[in-house]
């Protein structure tokens, strides 16, 4: 049975929670795309760098996630960057996969074209490379901010100023209290249904050529795609 006089109780507690989820999962996301878009230039304008690319983020995320916060403890401490560096690490693959395939979908005869209008490789790069390859961008955004959310559960393990919705999901476990665990783990879930419809939304206002029939069900094929040759190990 459900505490409903429980979770009425600590409904504070829950706004806090939530809010704190969001920030750790955003900064991560944040700064997990920044570092992918990086590397993703490196891989487009040097190919032999790719490859090396893909599997190293690979190696990371197929890290169990409770080994590695584990294990930057006694590196980094009980801080914000144990919490950090592993969630932005599981990013990296998803995102750095989606935009070189962003970047590799642009139509070599649009390049040409941007190349014989006398473009030099930075201004081709922003203004009309980025702005085609934005669908897989985002889809590779949306993939791992809702893995992210996920992910920060997790994080609780190193503390309960870390932990964000997962302090309720691990001290249920602890107390053997079901109300408790759901009350961290529905939020979660309704959080990550969030972020994902404000991406779509913001996907469509970005890309409004792209809101013709079918333009949905291709960013969904991307990510699927994206999603099924990802490793499994980041759980």
């Amino acid at each position: 049975m459900i505490d409903l006089a429980w979770v009425l109780d600590h409904l504070g507690a829950v706004a806090g929670r939530t809010a704190q989820h969001f920030v750790l999962a955003a900064v991560a996301v944040a700064v997990g795309t920044a570092i992918s878009f990086a590397l993703a230039v490196w891989a487009i304008r040097r190919r032999a760098v790719h490859a090396p690319l893909i599997t190293i983020t690979g190696i990371l995320y197929t890290i169990p996630s409770v080994a590695l916060f584990a294990a930057l403890v006694p590196l980094t401490g009980i801080s914000i960057l144990t919490a950090e560096i592993p969630l932005v690490l599981y990013t990296l693959l998803i995102l750095l996969r989606n935009i070189v395939a962003g970047f590799d979908a642009v139509p070599a005869e649009v390049l040409e074209a941007a190349d014989g209008m006398g473009y030099r490789l930075r201004d081709r790069l922003w203004r009309v490379e980025l702005p085609l390859a934005i669908p897989l961008v985002l889809a590779g955004v949306r993939l791992a901010s809702v893995s992210t959310i996920g992910l920060v559960t997790v994080s609780g393990i190193i503390g309960d100023r870390f932990g964000g919705l997962g302090f309720f999901i691990f001290e249920g476990y602890r107390h053997g209290f079901p109300t408790e665990i759901l009350t961290g783990g529905v939020p979660t879930i309704l959080l990550a249904l969030a972020v994902d419809a404000a991406l779509v939304r913001a996907g469509r206002a970005l890309t409004p050529w792209a809101a013709g029939p079918g333009a949905g069900s291709e960013a969904g094929g991307a990510s699927a795609s994206a999603t099924a040759a990802e490793p499994t190990g980041a759980a």
